[in-house]
């Protein structure tokens, strides 16, 4: 008996490790990283994962009662508005969470208070983003949006964490935002990790190309976003040509085009905000630069087109929606948007819209305790799946937004959305330069 015992405990001990790593690969979809380009797949299988499971939150807070004093409900809001190069994107985002809260007070808002927006500004110096947090805490928010910037959207959600305060981000594509394990966050717009596996399997899988040269913004939209493609393109068995990079603001980039000039692309690869990739691009043909280019998702806006006009035909870029899908929720909320602001919304305004309705309810559904708010968010089987404008919410582990990453192309002046290619599929067929 003694024997088989030690004989079983031995079995056990050998085959733990195994079993432990078959139950983390069948539930790995971290980043929704395919299997043909995630890390070390073709040669190792790790032996831990990380970010599979989302990090709970044990503390207190929960057996609060609600107020009974309260006017409004406040949420706050915190976003680019001014004295900022993303200004236009940022009022898109509040557009759209104060077209959300708008609606919810026509609904009789909160047990009969309305639902009142607390508009911060995210001025992009560094750490004011967190005193934005503090002075929501101050003004008794019970959860909040945004914000676009990466590095103020990392700073203020320090800030979140200490207050705790339930933050919904709406803006920011940094892979890295939700690897901060921070228990009081949730991302509802797909990220930069979702963007580069589109771009690299429509440019290497689809359009055939080997060379590849890289222009982009030296901030950190532009370095980690490029960080991600690069990482894929190596894996892929194509590595970029060569990288440059620009400030915010520049004008000209003859040297940049210069030196991507000389190594002969076929293909061009732009990542930064709307108004200096359209410039770019308008230099790059007036230099006799024909490759086929591709651009990051922040090229899909009316800026874009203005800027660049008729060179902007044939640009290809992601995008984290569908604009054009066939979704009667999408179809009510643009119609409602044009009627409220005179302007089409965008890819900021449609998350942001989603994002504060699942805030509000939320708040209708747990009630007035910023704990239990937090509790709905990050519950998996309350949000996963939610269908919302932007169409279906899918969260990771780490409370990332996987959901459908867009293809977009310019035709005709106008953005033509498809589907993005599988990671899979292997065209290759041959692209030809020119545009």
């Amino acid at each position: 008996m003694k024997k088989n015992f030690w004989i079983w405990l031995t079995i056990i001990l050998i085959l733990s490790p195994i079993i432990k790593l078959s139950a983390q690969e069948d539930k790995m979809m971290y980043g929704k990283t395919p299997d043909e380009v995630f890390p070390y797949n073709n040669f190792q299988k790790a032996y831990k994962y990380h970010f599979l499971e989302p990090i709970e939150f044990y503390g207190a807070g929960r057996e609060k009662p609600e107020p009974t004093d309260l006017t409004e409900v406040r949420i706050g809001f915190l976003g680019p508005l001014e004295g900022s190069i993303i200004q236009d994107l940022g009022e898109q985002m509040l557009n759209g969470a104060t077209l959300a809260i708008e609606e919810a007070n026509k609904r009789d808002g909160y047990k009969g208070l309305p639902f009142k927006l607390m508009v911060h500004n995210d001025v992009g110096l560094w750490g004011a983003a967190a005193n934005e947090v503090i002075k929501m805490d101050d003004e008794k928010v019970w959860a909040w949006l945004g914000t676009i910037d990466d590095i103020n959207s990392h700073v203020a959600i320090r800030a979140t964490l200490k207050c705790e305060i339930a933050n919904v981000n709406t803006g920011d594509p940094d892979p890295t935002f939700t690897e901060t394990n921070i228990p009081w966050v949730i991302r509802v717009i797909s990220d930069d990790r979702q963007s580069g596996y589109a771009l690299a399997s429509y440019m290497y899988n689809v359009m055939g190309h080997d060379r590849v040269a890289v222009i982009r913004a030296n901030n950190r939209y532009g370095r980690v976003g490029v960080m991600e493609f690069v990482g894929v393109a190596v894996r892929m068995g194509h590595p970029i040509i060569i990288e440059e990079r620009y400030n915010d603001g520049e004008t000209d980039f003859t040297m940049q085009l210069e030196n991507i000039k000389k190594t002969n692309p076929d293909a061009i690869l732009i990542w930064g905000n709307a108004k200096e990739s359209a410039l770019i691009l308008n230099q790059a043909r007036s230099m006799g630069l024909k490759q086929l280019v591709y651009a990051s998702d922040r090229v899909v806006s009316t800026k874009f087109l203005e800027v660049a006009g008729a060179n902007a035909n044939g640009i290809i870029s992601t995008c984290q929606y569908n604009p054009s899908a066939d979704l009667p929720e999408l179809k009510k909320f643009q119609a409602g948007y044009r009627q409220r602001f005179g302007i089409e919304p965008d890819v900021f305004a449609a998350h942001a819209y989603d994002g504060m309705n699942m805030i509000i309810k939320s708040v209708l559904k747990a009630g007035l305790n910023r704990v239990l708010i937090r509790d709905l968010l990050t519950d998996m089987k309350t949000y996963q799946g939610y269908k919302g404008v932007t169409g279906e919410i899918i969260f990771d582990g780490s409370w990332n937004d996987i959901g459908d990453i867009w293809m977009s192309k310019v035709e005709n002046g106008k953005f033509q959305f498809f589907e993005t290619p599988p990671m899979e599929k292997r065209r290759h067929s041959k692209s030809i330069a020119g545009y």
